[in-house]
């Protein structure tokens, strides 16, 4: 049977002693789309205008300005002194018979931390045992609709409409495409907030 065409997303933060390093990068079809290195992201595909493409990156590195600086200040409360990795994968597949499949998983020190019900908009525990970490950082990502709502609204319409499109045409991705892909990194970043929250509000400490 014919390979669905899939859209994915891996972002990857190191925190370590109230320091934030970002690395990342976004495929369409298997061909490298994003990537984002530091407070850098770039697209290898002009797959949105110079001018929408700009607003996007600007989007993308106040949020992540912002992330770092929310850490560090989270430090100085409550300084750690080791490193926490935390991994978000997330994107859509779209199958020849027409139906689709989104998903949203994070890893906390690689091992299954929280996941994204994308039919019900819900964040679900995959810790193993009980964590105060992963009940607080579930709970603050459930408050918002950024990381509630939208998220679902991003993997269930934006990634899966870009798919159709993608499947519609034939041969390369077309430059003409105004599909808002690093959108997604936006979302990704936000929702790493909700458990930069949990990690260093809760070490420690009680949540």
């Amino acid at each position: 049977p014919a390979a669905p065409l899939a859209f994915t997303m891996l972002q990857l933060t190191r925190v370590y002693k109230g320091n934030s390093m970002f690395r990342g990068n976004a495929s369409l079809n298997g061909q490298l789309s994003h990537v984002l290195e530091g407070n850098n992201v770039t697209q290898v595909i002009p797959l949105e205008s110079p001018d929408a493409w700009a607003r996007r990156q600007d989007e993308v590195i106040a949020y992540l300005e912002n992330f770092r600086g929310l850490v560090t200040l989270f430090n100085k409360e409550r300084p750690t002194d080791f490193t926490h990795h935390l991994c978000c994968h997330l994107g859509c597949r779209l199958y020849p018979n027409g139906t689709a499949q989104s998903f949203y998983e994070v890893t906390l020190n690689r091992t299954a931390f929280l996941s994204f019900h994308v039919p019900s908009a819900t964040w679900e525990r995959r810790w193993p045992g009980e964590l105060p970490v992963a009940a607080f950082a579930q709970q603050q990502l459930m408050k918002y609709p950024t990381t509630t709502q939208d998220l679902q609204y991003f993997l269930n319409t934006t990634c899966v409409s870009l798919l159709q499109a993608q499947s519609a045409r034939t041969g390369p991705v077309s430059g003409r495409s105004r599909t808002p892909l690093v959108l997604g990194l936006v979302l990704g970043s936000l929702g790493l907030l909700g458990m930069a929250l949990g990690i260093f509000l809760c070490t420690g400490g009680s949540c």
